[in-house]
C-alpha cells in the first residue's frame, strides 16, 4: 500500500531569475521534497504577467500544489528528484 503523501507547511514560493521558476518545498513525511512551477506555466494558467512571479504562486498556491502532489505520488519526477510543473502539465 502507498503511504506517500505530500504536504506544504511552507506558504512561500522563492522565484529564481537564473532558473525562471518559483521554487517551494513539500514535506512526505520527514523527508523534504523539492518542487517548482515554470513561470511560462505561471503566464500562461495563472494570470502570471506580474512582475513578482512568488505573488502570482502565493495567489494560485492551493491550485499549485495540488498538481505538484499529483505529479510527485505519480513518480513524475525530473531526474533529480525535483517536481516541476510546466505548462504542458497544466
Amino acid at each position: 500500500m502507498d503511504e506517500r503523501t505530500l504536504e506544504f507547511p511552507d506558504a512561500k514560493g522563492r522565484y529564481r531569475w537564473d532558473q525562471e521558476a518559483v521554487f517551494f518545498v513539500g514535506k512526505d513525511g520527514d523527508k523534504s521534497v523539492p518542487c517548482a512551477i515554470s513561470q511560462e506555466a505561471l503566464m500562461d494558467h495563472f494570470e502570471g504577467d506580474e512582475k513578482d512571479p512568488a505573488k502570482v504562486f502565493r495567489r494560485y498556491r492551493e491550485r499549485i500544489e495540488h498538481e505538484a502532489r499529483r505529479k510527485y505520488l505519480s513518480g513524475r519526477l525530473e531526474s533529480d528528484g525535483l517536481v516541476l510543473i510546466t505548462t504542458n502539465d497544466l
